[in-house]
């Protein structure tokens, strides 16, 4: 059993959760906390991917990542890095594929918190970000889990996006769902069910800290209301 491509989808798995976490908090709290008429636009751009196929938006992220395309262009000229078919190519469209996870999972737990709970903050002298991190942020520890974890392991399962605009090179973009599919066109099935078997434990695991914290989230909850 080859293991490197396990090593490159957890490599994969980091980044983008690293990358979507740092995006899509600023991002939630912005549309949140704003009133303007571009706000669903925004929001439905960010659940776009949700709905497309994954092979459509892949299509369309080779074009714009290609060396002719506006993105990959800028980032060749400027840094001279080819995003198509190299990890940072790929990292970048696994951000666009997984940014619904995180940011559902976010504006979920923000949409559970009382707007009283920054009102006061306001009324305190506080700052819209200062109220963000240090008032709003310490409450969402489950959603942020919930994100983190979502997004992970959407990460890991990804196929149709990261094949089109990573490729299949061995060590670098090859991801385990790739080398999944290439042992089943091998007809190779005992090595295919034994990465399968990998990610889905993985994701058993990931779901039952998930709702495990839920549960104490719940509880919490129930005991605060009692109290009252």
């Amino acid at each position: 059993m080859n293991f490197v491509p396990f090593g490159v989808s957890l490599n994969l798995g980091l980044w983008t959760t690293l990358i979507l976490l740092i995006v899509s908090l600023p991002l939630i709290w912005t549309l949140t906390t704003s009133q303007g008429r571009w706000v669903p636009w925004v929001e439905s751009l960010v659940s776009l991917p949700l709905v497309v196929s994954p092979t459509v938006l892949g299509f369309y992220l080779l074009i714009f990542l290609s060396p002719q395309g506006p993105v990959g262009q800028f980032f060749q000229n400027t840094m001279g890095w080819r995003l198509v078919f190299s990890f940072p190519g790929m990292v970048l469209a696994s951000c666009v594929a997984g940014i619904p996870f995180m940011y559902t999972s976010l504006r979920s737990g923000l949409a559970q918190l009382s707007p009283r709970l920054w009102e006061a903050s306001y009324t305190l002298g506080k700052g819209r970000w200062e109220t963000f991190f240090r008032v709003v942020l310490p409450n969402l520890r489950v959603a942020l889990i919930s994100g983190i974890v979502n997004t992970f392991a959407h990460t890991l399962g990804e196929f149709g996006v990261v094949l089109m605009v990573g490729g299949s090179i061995p060590g670098v973009t090859k991801v385990v769902s790739i080398e999944i599919y290439e042992r089943v066109e091998a007809l190779d099935f005992g090595h295919a069910h034994l990465y399968a078997a990998v990610l889905v434990v993985a994701g058993y695991a990931g779901v039952f800290l998930m709702n495990g914290l839920q549960r104490r989230s719940d509880r919490r909850l129930r005991r605060a209301e009692a109290g009252l």
